[in-house]
């Protein structure tokens, strides 16, 4: 009965062990490769559980999701000739699983290290037609652009897909800064003085602007009170005039006033005169007489 019941729970066993190598599954994940002998017979596996022959059929899987790598560090030449120490990391993932392990034979690390390669001719490429100052002001996704361009048609004899490639960092090498900085510098200085002499040029031409209006101006309001003395004056005298019209005495009464107020106001003053003078008429003669009118002189 032991034997009976040994044998049996060999024969699960065995069961069990052949069950377990005739079936596989695929997780959603993952891509899944089929082989006969090394040879491969099937790769379009949906996710689940799928059959095999053992020991006839064995079965491989590789990574649906993207992958990263980066690459820190390394140096291109620029059309100048000049170093540039690069970071750039690349984004990838496997389109063509078949293909993809006829060319890397399904190893990760050589798909990465090609890639990474093809990467680098392409920032190689990029940066030769570049000098230094054009790769640093140069806009990143003109750049990027490029190189996805460039690896991405690479990337297909792969079986990958390129889906990002982007340069982290860029450095100048200690010898090359130095000089790159200082011609920016003059560059910038040469600017700078340029637009000095043009706002000087813009200042001079407004200044001057102004002048010829001020002068101008001037000009316009000496003319204008000048014509507005003249019409006082000729209107002043018209009114002398008339007042002289109509009564002479009087007139020649307030004038006489005038001048005494004029000329004897002040501390001091001193007046030479002959005693029969016309100039003191009126303080001779309060009331003034009807003689000859005093002269305006």
């Amino acid at each position: 009965m032991g034997n009976k019941l040994g044998f049996v729970l060999i024969l699960v066993a065995l069961a069990a062990l052949a069950v377990s190598m005739a079936v596989f599954t695929v997780d959603e994940r993952e891509y899944a490769v089929k082989f006969r002998f090394g040879e491969i017979i099937r790769t379009d596996y949906a996710p689940g559980l799928h059959f095999k022959i053992p020991f006839v059929n064995n079965v491989k899987k590789f990574e649906k999701r993207i992958l990263t790598r980066n690459n820190p560090n390394e140096e291109f030449l620029t059309s100048e000739k000049k170093n540039l120490n690069v970071d750039f990391y690349v984004k990838w993932r496997i389109t063509d699983v078949g293909q993809y392990y006829r060319a890397t034979a399904g190893n990760e690390g050589i798909a990465t290290s090609r890639l990474i390669e093809i990467v680098k001719d392409g920032i190689r490429a990029q940066f030769a037609k570049r000098t230094v100052q054009q790769v640093v002001t140069a806009d990143r996704r003109e750049l990027t652009d490029d190189l996805m361009k460039s690896a991405g048609q690479a990337a297909q004899e792969l079986g990958i897909e390129v889906i990002d490639v982007r340069v982290k960092r860029l450095d100048l090498p200690d010898e090359v800064s130095e000089s790159v900085f200082n011609r920016m510098r003059q560059e910038r200085a040469r600017t700078a003085s340029q637009l000095r002499a043009e706002g000087a040029e813009e200042a001079e031409r407004i200044r001057s602007d102004a002048d010829r209006q001020r002068t101008v101006i001037l000009a316009e309001a000496y003319r204008d009170a000048e014509k507005i003395r003249g019409e006082g004056d000729a209107k002043a005298a018209e009114t002398y005039a008339s007042a002289y019209e109509q009564d002479r005495e009087f007139y020649n009464f307030h004038r006489s006033m005038q001048a005494y107020r004029e000329t004897m106001g002040g501390d001091g003053d001193v007046l030479v005169l002959e005693p029969d003078s016309e100039f003191f008429r009126y303080l001779k003669e309060p009331f003034g007489t009807q003689q000859a009118p005093m002269s305006d002189n």
